[in-house]
């Protein structure tokens, strides 16, 4: 369990020290690139990856081509819906593209629908359609909720994790190891973000300044440490992956929650509020048909 609470934790603070960058006019852009030197460095150091398994002949290069420039994007579009939307909207929004995740599962990968799990899925849709509806009479908020960024960057979330588990599923599939991938993506990712920030530079864009490597390196230490007490979470209970599943899920939903409205004293409609317990009820029903 202390794994457990230690990765929804780690989750949930790299939604409040994005949020906290943005309000210290630290540049989240090149925040996300230093975030991928930190979690490659710590990756390599703490996972031991086995680097020469892509040397094999079918290894999935092409999806970790892809993987590599949809992580930093998808990070990029996580900053912008922590900006417009809230922590709260944007990490419902992450955990909910275990829908879409699910959907793959059944369209692409063979698994089973039964009628638990469709029932999951269901209450995953309703609630990822009340998350983004927002009422016609509602006025604009200073945080700059209104609006399409509101509810179309939600969704650049959430079909963007939802693409990143099919991928990782794909390569997965390959036979390519967990850590191995992850190796590569983060090293490919910095690679990416660091040309970003050379033409960013270029068109006179903002210096590398020290604010944001220091915020960029806590944030690939946050990064990575989500992911690797979720690994070894699930390494402590292997008998029990549907709790390992839940409460993760079900953990950010709640604290992100907390965390937006308590810390940042986001604003919600009803219908947002509503979609907090249909997200865990989704998220239930899913882990149990595990």
């Amino acid at each position: 369990m202390p794994y457990l609470l230690s990765s929804v934790v780690c989750s949930v603070l790299v939604s409040v020290l994005l949020k906290l960058m943005q309000r210290r006019g630290i540049d989240t852009a090149q925040g996300i690139a230093w975030n991928y030197l930190a979690a490659s460095l710590l990756c390599f150091t703490l996972l031991d990856p086995p680097l020469a398994s892509l040397a094999a002949p079918h290894a999935p290069w092409r999806a970790l081509a892809l993987l590599a420039v949809l992580l930093p994007g998808i990070f990029l579009a996580l900053s912008a819906s922590v900006r417009a939307a809230g922590i709260v909207r944007t990490d419902i929004a992450q955990r909910m593209s275990l829908v879409l995740s699910l959907l793959a599962a059944f369209l692409w990968f063979g698994e089973r629908a039964d009628a638990q799990r469709l029932a999951g899925l269901a209450f995953g849709l309703i609630a990822i359609v009340l998350l983004v509806l927002r009422p016609r009479t509602e006025t604009p908020t200073p945080s700059g909720t209104a609006g399409w960024s509101g509810w179309a960057l939600p969704l650049v979330v959430l079909v963007g994790y939802a693409g990143i588990d099919v991928l990782l599923k794909h390569i997965a599939a390959a036979g390519t190891p967990f850590a191995a991938s992850l190796q590569v993506a983060f090293v490919a990712a910095f690679v990416v973000m660091m040309a970003v920030q050379a033409v960013r530079r270029a068109r006179g864009g903002p210096m590398l300044t020290l604010s944001a490597l220091g915020a960029g390196l806590l944030l690939g230490a946050l990064n990575f440490g989500n992911i690797l007490f979720y690994v070894k979470a699930h390494r402590a209970l292997p008998d029990n992956p549907a709790v390992v599943f839940s409460t993760m899920n079900i953990g950010v939903v709640v604290l992100g929650a907390l965390a937006g409205m308590l810390l940042f004293h986001e604003r919600l409609s009803r219908m947002n509020l509503l979609a907090i317990p249909l997200a865990i009820a989704a998220i239930a029903l899913i882990a149990l048909g595990l």
